[in-house]
């Protein structure tokens, strides 16, 4: 019952019949063979095409630098069986053909103090000795190979951090952010160097800081340049910052002994965001208010104060008032 079901399913006796057709087979088979047997004659003769490979460049001369960037591919056009084409093209990433640096400048005139001009028609014997026997090259892409040899010095140069800082609620930095060392050196080609004023640090974010932070950080190393140390150490000092508010003195500039000045208020109000940890060192005497004696003397009914001194690891700094009236006296 269930073989009967089988064989009324649509085409199913179609092919069955085609298995049974030896004719068919027959003739599948001599199209195989027939297709092997033109792709073997094909592979056996030559070809001209054009292979990529990879180039590496070794060996630089003592004490110089590879300044330039020369071509990371050569195109060749080369000549070949189709069995020795076919292995080099079943090679998903070809071996590099190497290049040194130091035997090829040796046997070439400089253009100019830095710079050698190759023809590279002058390099296929190296070229063929390090891909195949079996395969002919004919040319070379590019045509011509320039290689500029800079002289390597070296230059002290300063440190610029890159820092994103984010704090928590009433925490702020109290002072710059201390980089040690401050300079590091620099060693590479005089053209670059002449190039290069300031290394920076790999950019690193701080969140949510609510105590000092002291870390190593990465620089970023300019191209085909060295540089010692490779790290530096960033010290950033943070504190809970709070309001303190206090009086300080004014300070008449250049007045004369025989007088003197009264001000109305006599002190100015004095309000700013300052550290707990420095919080009860600071006081009115480290801020200065000043009024030149030469204002005074023009006689308008008011002043106005120049704060000219004041902590510098404070924030949020406010003062009032800003004119004062005053008051002449003779001693």
């Amino acid at each position: 019952m269930e073989t009967g079901k089988f064989l009324k399913i649509p085409g199913f006796s179609k092919l069955e019949k085609l298995r049974q057709d030896k004719r068919v087979i027959v003739y599948l088979i001599c199209v195989l063979i027939a297709t092997i047997l033109w792709f073997l004659n094909a592979l056996g003769k030559d070809y001209n095409t054009t292979l990529e490979f990879p180039v590496k460049y070794v060996n630089v001369p003592k004490n110089r630098f590879l300044a330039n960037d020369p071509p990371e591919y050569f195109s060749l056009k080369v000549n070949a069986h189709g069995f020795s084409l076919l292995r080099q093209k079943l090679h998903l990433s070809f071996t590099p053909i190497i290049l040194n640096i130091n035997s090829l400048v040796s046997n070439a005139k400089p253009n100019s103090q830095l710079s050698y001009v190759i023809r590279t028609s002058g390099l296929i014997n190296k070229i063929s000795k390090q891909i195949s026997n079996e395969i002919s090259i004919l040319e070379v892409e590019p045509e011509i190979l320039t290689l500029v040899l800079d002289s390597l010095r070296s230059k002290e140069v300063p440190v610029s951090a890159n820092i994103g800082l984010t704090f928590k609620a009433q925490y702020e930095i109290t002072s710059p952010i201390v980089i040690t060392p401050s300079t590091v050196k620099v060693v590479g080609p005089t053209t670059i160097l002449n190039k290069v004023d300031s290394i920076y640090t790999v950019r690193k974010e701080f969140k949510n800081v609510e105590q000092d932070i002291n870390t190593e950080i990465e620089l970023i190393e300019p191209k085909k340049t060295h540089l010692t140390p490779r790290k530096v150490k960033a010290i950033i000092t943070v504190d809970e910052f709070t309001e303190k508010i206090l009086t300080a003195p004014i300070t008449v500039k250049n007045k004369p002994d025989s007088v003197n000045v009264k001000f109305f208020p006599d002190k100015v109000k004095v309000s700013f965001m300052v550290g707990l940890s420095r919080f009860s060192g600071i006081s009115g005497d480290d801020f200065l208010f000043t009024v030149p004696y030469s204002v005074i003397q023009k006689g308008d009914a008011q002043v106005t104060v120049t704060l000219e001194k004041h902590p510098m690891f404070i924030k949020n700094l406010k003062f009032t008032p800003e004119t004062f009236e005053y008051l002449i006296e003779k001693k």
